[in-house]
């Protein structure tokens, strides 16, 4: 199995190539079908594989380790698929400066932002007496991730999910899990199915990069009953969208025997805003700042000052209100001018909307030809069916139907040929 990784690592094995049958690969190499049998599960779950029925078994389209940066999007083509917020919506932040130079012995955590975000923390019904300031949501989730996970140990993941996510886990030598997703959340019955196996989960509260899936009320419910029976599995969650992701913060993690949350504000305040807020039981959070003093140390008090000083300016609250409200008009455009055109999609919050499509790279090239580019499905999914996923936060209300007509166009040609 660690061969055949290797392998694709150094591209003897390409992403999307087509591998051996079992009983094939096992003639070659003189071993039972049953040994390559398992050696192929084995991969599936971690996500180096993907099994496509009667076509074969096939090299994952998402690299096994790392991520590789997104081709440039053409000149005059609306980039419709980075996931990222409307820089038009984003405020204008003042940059204070630090009253007195700061030291190596300094606290990992700026006074002004311990209070900011403990304000934060209570607003959203979330313990204040353990926090931690990390670069970002990812630098949260890995360090926190490789601070409890050891190399081979299982973590469930969401599908459809944030692939970066996946890459993480992967590159820390982790197995990641499939978990199915729906409108509210990973899946009760589907969590519960790997609960045993796993040391870790790691979920997205609300604004689920690609579908917008949120956490009901009840799935929450039904959730922490079936974490509290696995109180050895670390739970995190995942909190990228923040205060743009136009719902309520409903926390499956916090109240769990090992748990964190990570708030980040890069979609709120900007992307070059690399801070995230996590806060958690006291050894998880101890453990992750531990593993964060033989790295960085802590996150430069210049940034968190300013993230403080914007959590306090009314100003900026407002503004972030206005962004919210934009984003949830922008989806909610979508998926009205793609049901009028006969395409079911849906997103309760977030930038995005995933529109299940029957063949991903037809939409995107129908899309492209008529200058949006969106992202394709694949890189977000498991085992859930193929779908595209398109950033709103950039969308016009002139290009909206536009946009949706494309999507329709290209779903029945495909729907004509294949009948």
């Amino acid at each position: 199995m660690a061969t055949f990784e290797r392998r694709v690592l150094a591209g003897a094995l390409r992403p999307g190539g087509r591998v051996p049958t079992v009983r094939g690969l096992a003639d070659d190499l003189g071993v039972a079908p049953a040994t390559v049998a398992s050696a192929y599960r084995q991969l599936s779950e971690r996500g180096t594989l993907v099994s496509r029925g009667r076509l074969g078994t096939f090299v994952a389209a998402r690299p096994a380790l790392g991520a590789t940066a997104p081709a440039p999007v053409p000149t005059g083509v609306v980039d419709l698929r980075a996931g990222g917020p409307d820089p038009a919506l984003l405020p204008r932040l003042l940059h204070p400066r630090s009253a007195s130079p700061v030291g190596y012995d300094t606290a990992p955590v700026h006074p002004a932002l311990a209070e900011a975000a403990g304000s934060w923390l209570r607003a959203n019904h979330l313990p204040t007496a353990h926090v931690a300031i990390t670069g970002g949501a990812m630098d949260g989730v890995e360090r926190l991730l490789q601070a409890h996970l050891r190399p081979g140990d299982a973590v469930a993941v969401e599908d459809p999910g944030y692939p970066y996510v996946v890459d993480i886990a992967r590159a820390l030598g982790l197995a990641p899990l499939a978990v199915p997703v729906d409108s509210a959340g990973v899946t009760v019955d589907g969590l519960r199915a790997v609960l045993r196996r796993v040391r870790a989960v790691v979920l997205t509260p609300r604004a689920l990069n690609p579908t917008g899936a949120v956490h009901s009320p009840a799935r929450v419910r039904l959730l922490h009953e079936a974490l509290a029976a696995h109180p050895d599995v670390l739970v995190v969650e995942d909190d990228h969208a923040g205060d743009v992701a136009g719902v309520p913060l409903r926390s499956v993690a916090a109240g769990a025997a090992r748990w964190a949350v990570v708030h980040s504000v890069s979609k709120s305040l900007g992307p070059d805003l690399r801070l995230a807020v996590v806060t958690g039981d006291g050894e998880t959070v101890e453990r992750l700042q531990g593993r964060q003093r033989l790295g960085t140390g802590w996150v430069s008090h210049q940034l968190q000052s300013t993230v403080a000083a914007a959590y306090g300016d009314e100003r900026v609250r407002r503004r972030l209100a206005v962004a919210a409200e934009a984003y949830a008009e922008r989806r909610s455009a979508l998926v009205a001018a793609l049901a009028a055109e006969g395409v079911a999609a849906g997103a309760a919050s977030g930038l995005n909307v995933w529109v299940p499509v029957p063949d991903e790279t037809e939409t995107c090239t129908a899309l492209l030809a008529a200058g949006f580019a969106v992202q394709a499905g694949a890189r977000f999914r498991h085992h859930s069916p193929a779908a595209v996923r398109i950033t709103v936060s950039r969308l016009t209300p002139a290009a909206t139907p536009v946009v949706a007509r494309t999507v329709a166009a290209s779903v029945r040609a495909v729907s004509r040929f294949t009948t």
